[in-house]
């Protein structure tokens, strides 16, 4: 419903519902993420404060799912997407794990920039392990980013 909602005012704002969308939405509850988790982890342990965040993530997904009426039985996802998805989802997990015992243990205005250079590790491993070609583009805005973080951090 949300999505119908999203991709009908971006049609009538003459906008194409495209990743990039996606991707902006991505960046903007990612900000919220941390400025909630902060104020979340404050009066609880960071572990458990993932716990609730990752059940309250499933149900979220678990409603997007049903309301798309997008179900599917996992032995129809091949076994290799299926191990792969297991993998993201422990990388996931763990990364979460580490981002809130580091807003609980430092302000959320440094953790989420340093957070951030997942984005150079991603263009690195897309580059190393899929094969994406490096544009000059990719590879000065990884450089910007980087320069940022390592700014944020000292």
């Amino acid at each position: 419903m949300a999505w119908r909602i999203l991709r009908v005012a971006c049609i009538v704002g003459g906008m194409n519902l495209d990743w990039r969308v996606f991707a902006l939405g991505s960046a903007f509850f990612a900000a919220l993420t941390a400025i909630l988790g902060k104020v979340g982890v404050s009066e609880i342990n960071s572990d458990l404060a993932t716990f609730y965040r990752t059940v309250v993530i499933l149900a979220v997904s678990a409603l997007l799912v049903s309301a798309r009426q997008e179900w599917q039985a996992p032995g129809a996802v091949s076994s290799k997407g299926l191990l792969f998805l297991v993998l993201s989802g422990v990388a996931t997990g763990l990364s979460w794990l580490c981002y809130f015992r580091a807003l609980q243990m430092a302000p959320a205005s440094r953790v989420a920039p340093i957070d951030k250079f997942s984005v150079v590790l991603v263009v690195l491993f897309a580059v190393l392990l899929l094969g994406e070609k490096l544009t000059w583009k990719v590879g000065l805005g990884s450089m910007l980013i980087a320069g940022g973080v390592i700014l944020t951090a000292l």
